[in-house]
C-alpha cells in the first residue's frame, strides 16, 4: 500500500498529477480540491495516497488533507459509489460542506454535483450519516465546532459565484459570522474579496 508521495510536481492537468519520487513519475489522481492547495510545477509536493487496484487498472488517488482522504475512503464504501464519484463529490464541496449536507439530509445541495442524480444523494445521505457520527473523533471529518445553516448557505453561494472552495472557506472566516443573516455574510465576504484585490 502507498500511502504516501513526497517529491516534486513534474505537471498537473486535472485531474492528474504527475510526482516525480527519487527518479520515478507517479501519475495521481486528485480531486480540485487537491488542485487548489498544489505548488507551481517543479516545487515540492507532499499528498497522501489511497491506492486502488482493478482487473484493468492501478490508479492512485492523491489528497491534500487527511480529511479529503477520510472521506474518500468512505464514500467509496456507499452502494454505488466508486472513486470518480468520490473525486467528483470532494471537487464540488469541501468536506465540511458535504457533512453539512448529509446532517441538514440536503438532497439538493448533493444533486448538484455532476455524477451525482437524485438516488445517489439519497442513499449517500442514509449511508453517510452513521459514517460521519464515527468519524467525528479528534481528528475526524466533522469539525467539532460545525458551520452554522447561514455559513453553509453562503458558503454554497460564493461558490456558485465562481470562488473556489478554499477561497469561500477563507472569505466567510474573515468576514466574522457571529449572529447575520446569509446575505449579510455574503455581503461581507465579498466586500473582504473586493478589498483584498484593490
Amino acid at each position: 500500500m502507498i500511502g504516501s508521495l513526497r517529491g516534486r510536481l513534474v505537471a498537473k492537468a486535472p485531474p492528474q498529477v504527475l510526482v516525480e519520487v527519487g527518479g520515478v513519475g507517479y501519475e495521481v489522481e486528485a480531486p480540485m480540491s487537491t488542485f487548489y492547495a498544489l505548488p507551481i510545477v517543479g516545487h515540492d509536493v507532499t499528498l497522501l495516497t489511497h491506492f486502488v487496484v482493478r482487473e484493468d487498472a492501478q490508479i492512485l488517488y492523491g489528497f491534500a488533507t487527511e480529511d479529503e482522504r477520510r472521506l474518500f475512503r468512505s464514500l467509496i464504501k456507499v452502494t454505488g459509489v466508486g472513486p470518480r464519484i468520490a473525486l467528483a463529490i470532494l471537487s464540488g464541496v469541501s468536506v465540511d460542506a458535504f457533512a453539512q449536507c448529509v446532517q441538514g439530509q440536503d438532497v439538493t445541495a448533493l444533486t448538484k454535483i455532476p455524477g451525482v442524480g437524485r438516488k445517489t444523494a439519497e442513499r449517500l445521505i442514509v449511508e453517510m450519516r452513521d459514517r460521519l457520527a464515527a468519524l467525528a473523533e479528534p481528528g475526524g471529518l466533522v469539525p467539532q465546532t460545525p458551520r452554522s445553516a447561514v455559513e453553509g448557505e453562503a458558503f454554497a453561494a460564493l461558490v456558485a459565484l465562481g470562488y473556489k472552495p478554499a477561497e469561500a472557506t477563507r472569505l466567510l472566516r474573515a468576514a466574522e459570522p457571529g449572529a447575520v443573516s446569509t446575505e449579510e455574510l455574503i455581503r461581507r465576504a465579498l466586500q473582504g474579496a473586493a478589498r483584498e484585490s484593490a
